[in-house]
């Protein structure tokens, strides 16, 4: 498990969308839009001369293990999960539910991340909505939490979740990307 972490940036609703994984299993480990997230940043700032820094931090903050790999020098371009990204972005929104993913997780942060791979393209729920799908239907704000760390989005799609007035509410990535995927996807909105 020495070998460097892989990894692919695809453009996704016109926005740079950088995942990684590792390439021995084709398990993804962290994904996310790379686009600045502050108005100060005119560019993404890099990591081993990939764009994505806080994605990276975010990653070594909850995975030591795959994040003390590295990241390769150069992109995958090639394989199922390349293929499946592109797939996505050209339309086919379906293309990223087989996916594998991990990320740290508790108990109750795995039923949150496997209810959110069962909304499917095109629709949306709202907090208290997962956490009834979650078998939690007292715990909204406890998986509210739990979308805000997730470090694998749009392929456990939190960007899905609304709050219960329609509004779209907070996303990592900026309200706007998120109403994009929605639209990508053929959600309507409430």
């Amino acid at each position: 498990m020495s070998e460097p972490l892989a990894h692919v940036t695809v453009d996704i609703v016109g926005h740079p969308f950088l995942t990684i994984w590792s390439s021995e299993d084709n398990v993804i480990r962290a994904a996310g839009f790379t686009s600045p997230i502050s108005p100060r940043e005119s560019q993404p700032r890099q990591v081993n001369g990939v764009a994505g820094d806080l994605l990276w931090r975010r990653l070594q903050a909850s995975d030591q293990r795959h994040a003390a790999r590295g990241i390769a020098g150069s992109e995958t371009t090639d394989g199922a999960i390349p293929t499946a990204l592109r797939a996505y972005a050209g339309g086919d929104v379906t293309a990223v539910d087989a996916l594998t993913v991990s990320q740290r997780e508790t108990p109750f942060r795995r039923e949150v991340w496997d209810a959110l791979r069962g909304v499917p393209a095109g629709r949306t729920v709202t907090y208290s909505e997962l956490a009834s799908l979650a078998d939690r239907p007292s715990a909204v704000r406890a998986a509210a939490s739990v979308c805000a760390v997730n470090l694998i989005a749009l392929i456990v799609p939190c960007h899905r979740v609304i709050r219960a007035d329609g509004s779209l509410g907070k996303y990592l990535f900026g309200r706007g990307l998120k109403e994009h995927l929605l639209a990508h996807e053929g959600a309507l909105l409430r």
